[in-house]
């Protein structure tokens, strides 16, 4: 599951259903390496006064099974006994789920906190039934698509409404416009969806057609998209709420972060679980819209829809070509979520591809509906953007004139724009995902938490979300603006890729297919520019300053991990004899040459050892280090620092008072420090044998209360951290328990 996904399977019930799993974080090796490891295992002799090998003469039994005892009550149980594992496969034990519980009385009680928000911890094989039926995918998946029309229309009336109230009946050839894109969009994703049945969002259809920079800068902008899906949906469901409550807009910002911080509990709790926690306000947004356009058709027909007059508006600026752009630009904003279906695709219920077509159709068929809808009964209702009330807010308070219906589509309103960032927490952690599995984010997003929710991106997520939102104090006016040119990009991205997809394969009506896919690419690139232009001064730089960044940042992350590949890749030793028997092993006849790095010694023949011990002076913690070291049977050093002579005198002769059984070696630092002069030493050492393993053993006292480490000096730890950077440098704690 490393590098390139399963692309490109051009019939979508032949190709894998799914990549995303909690192996996704072991890769296995390629042939090559396999190769090596072969290789370097003929040559791997253990030394003659090594460990046996056989498993029956271990000084225990590592199965459990043999010495298994009924278990007593002890540190992680204290009134019953609790089995810890239980045998699995022939060779293998599997640890039980109360083996997850921490020791400590505080780890305990979070322990018990996590399960009752988030629920029990799930097996990893519990994957492939975290799953979704279309019927709750639909709501879960569209809801950022769906809710958008809430605020579509009204930021494209909120342009053209500058050139005066003559303007805007213009608002219908633009939506009429914008629900062609919106087709020619959704059906590029649907072939996305049959092409990559694994899942797989603008980010790798880009990478694997047209390269891994578009790929990346395709990644960066849904990134973008994604955060601001949150902080701007959060901000309107806000703004719907203080629309209809007045006394709470001085609360908008903390009603804003505790709505975020309600998006991550209900995510962490698991992909079926969240969907199942938000289905239906997206089902009430939906069928709230179609009671208002229904009533509003019936009320517009009675007057034989003759269009209300808008009230008079004067002109802030003149008519021209740039403001048309700029209104078509900013209705586009409800197309963002439009990509969701395809990065998610392995969320559905088998068959994944096909159950991910259809619920993406679906999508695309409301959508269209919805915003053409709204934006022909608003104009007919005559009505104008006003700082006080969302247009959606009028539009139902003019269809529902009395009775409880306008509260009722005010709520819905509320709800869904509140939840619709759910989508965002549904696509932004699968993106890492792939992301991280292509090397370009960090490795810790393949992990799957407790609920086989990917918990890093969720956290990360909201965290961004939530700083961005604060940012801009939950002012969706200040938001939009940076909306079109992320989403846009990873559009016109991915279109772009797909037709790439299709020239190369040729499949069967592959130019048809492809002639869609450049459709989408052109109309969409168009709006990315109109976007980029028209808004860049009103905050879309952001955006424009913040992808190239994250692209930056992303290929600097890969060439991390390729330093690291490379360092750790297994290679066949360049000598290719067959093994030597041990009796042979004088002169290392298995390395890789005579005085090679410590680091890069990779066979037990060539490991040179010298155990250093520290001793600040000899109590029972020194002299267990000592005598570890010593079991060891490698050549052992002690060291000790001395602030001066005469202390060190004084140690030498406790040490021959102790018999002097290791080589002791003083060294007098007169100003009183003594990590830097041990540090410095052990890197003389190592300069002078680069071919020798320096292994520190280092005594440390652990204690039994938090506050007891503020009467300690933890020197050790100071140690450890000192030596770090040394290679060939090897330290080991040796835990000295205080007694009761």
């Amino acid at each position: 599951m490393r590098g390139r996904g399963n692309g490109g399977g051009g019939e979508g019930e032949g190709a894998p259903a799914t990549v995303v799993t909690p192996s996704a974080e072991f890769p296995p090796l390629d042939r090559a390496e396999l190769g090596a490891l072969r290789s370097i295992g003929e040559r791997w002799q253990v030394p003659p006064d090594g460990p046996p090998p056989a498993p029956d003469r271990l000084p225990l039994d590592p199965t459990l099974e043999r010495t298994r005892a009924e278990p007593a009550p002890g540190r992680f149980g204290r009134l019953a006994p609790i089995a810890m594992f239980r045998a699995g496969e022939p060779g293998e034990l599997v640890a039980t789920e109360p083996a997850n519980a921490p020791s400590t009385r505080a780890g305990q009680a979070l322990f018990r906190c996590r399960r009752a928000l988030f629920g029990p911890p799930l097996t990893s094989a519990a994957v492939f039934y975290e799953r979704m039926r279309k019927l709750v995918a639909l709501p879960v998946l569209s809801s950022d698509l769906l809710s958008s029309v809430a605020y579509g229309p009204e930021a494209m009336l909120a342009v053209l409404v500058l050139a005066g109230s003559t303007a805007l009946g213009l608002s219908l050839p633009l939506a009429a416009v914008l629900a062609v894109l919106m087709v020619a969009v959704g059906l590029s994703y649907r072939q996305t969806v049959v092409a990559y049945p694994h899942g797989a969002g603008s980010y790798v259809v880009a990478r694997e057609n047209l390269g891994v920079r578009p790929g990346l800068f395709a990644a960066a902008g849904l990134m973008v998209d994604y955060v601001l899906t949150v902080a701007v949906s959060v901000a309107a469901g806000v703004h719907a709420v203080t629309s209809a409550l007045p006394g709470l807009a001085r609360y908008t910002v903390p009603l804003g972060l505790l709505t975020i911080a309600v998006l991550l509990a209900g995510n962490l709790r698991g992909v079926r679980a969240a969907g199942n926690l938000f289905v239906w306000p997206t089902y009430a947004f939906v069928f709230a819209l179609l009671a208002v356009l229904l009533v509003g058709y019936v009320r517009a027909g009675a007057r034989g829809f003759e269009p209300v007059p808008p009230p008079a508006v004067p002109a802030a600026e003149g008519l021209g070509l740039l403001l048309v752009l700029r209104a078509f630009a900013s209705g586009a904003v409800s197309m963002t979520g439009i990509e969701a279906v395809s990065n998610a695709v392995p969320v559905f219920r088998p068959p994944e591809w096909r159950n991910a077509r259809t619920t993406l159709s679906w999508m695309i068929g409301m959508l269209v509906a919805l915003f053409v809808g709204l934006t022909v009964l608003i104009h007919l209702n005559g009505l104008v953007p006003t700082p006080e009330n969302t247009l959606l807010s009028q539009l139902a308070r003019a269809t529902f004139p009395t009775g409880p219906w306008y509260a009722l589509v005010q709520a819905a309103t509320a709800l869904i724009l509140l939840l619709a960032a759910n989508t965002a927490f549904n696509g932004f952690p699968r993106l890492l995902f792939f992301m991280a599995r292509a090397g370009h984010a960090p490795r810790r997003f393949l992990h799957m938490g407790d609920r086989l929710a990917f918990s890093n991106g969720l956290v990360a997520l909201a965290v961004t979300a939530g700083a961005v939102f604060l940012a801009f104090r939950g002012r969706t006016e200040g938001l939009i603006p940076l909306y079109a040119v992320g989403v846009f990009l990873a559009f016109t991205l991915s279109q772009a890729g797909m037709v790439v997809h299709w020239r190369r394969r040729r499949s069967r009506g592959w130019r048809r297919r492809a002639a869609i896919n450049l459709l989408g690419a052109v109309l969409s690139g168009v709006v990315l520019v109109t976007a980029a232009i028209t808004k860049f001064t009103e905050g879309a730089f952001l955006v424009v300053v913040a992808v190239p960044l994250l692209v930056l940042t992303s290929l600097a992350i890969h060439r991390h991990y390729r330093r690291l590949h490379r360092s750790l890749a297994l290679h066949a030793p360049p000598d290719g004899r067959r093994p030597v028997p041990p009796a042979a092993v004088a002169p290392l006849p298995g390395a890789a040459e005579p005085g090679a790095p410590a680091e890069a010694q990779e066979l037990p023949q060539q490991v040179q050892h010298l155990v250093v011990v520290p001793v600040a002076r000899l109590n029972r913690a020194s002299l267990r280090a000592l005598a570890y070291a010593a079991s060891l049977r490698q050549p052992t050093l002690a060291v000790h620092i001395a602030p001066e002579d005469p202390e060190a005198d004084r140690f030498r002769e406790q040490w021959e008072a102790w018999g002097d059984h290791v080589r002791l070696e003083t060294i007098v630092s007169p100003y009183r420090t003594a990590i830097g002069p041990l540090a410095h030493y052990l890197e003389a050492l190592r300069i002078s044998r680069p071919d020798v393993l320096l292994t520190v053993v280092v005594p440390e006292v652990v204690v039994r209360r938090p506050w007891h480490r503020l009467l300690h000096s933890r020197a050790e730890h100071r140690l450890r951290r000192a030596l770090r950077a040394l290679p060939g440098v090897v330290v080991t704690s040796l835990p000295v328990h205080l007694a009761e």
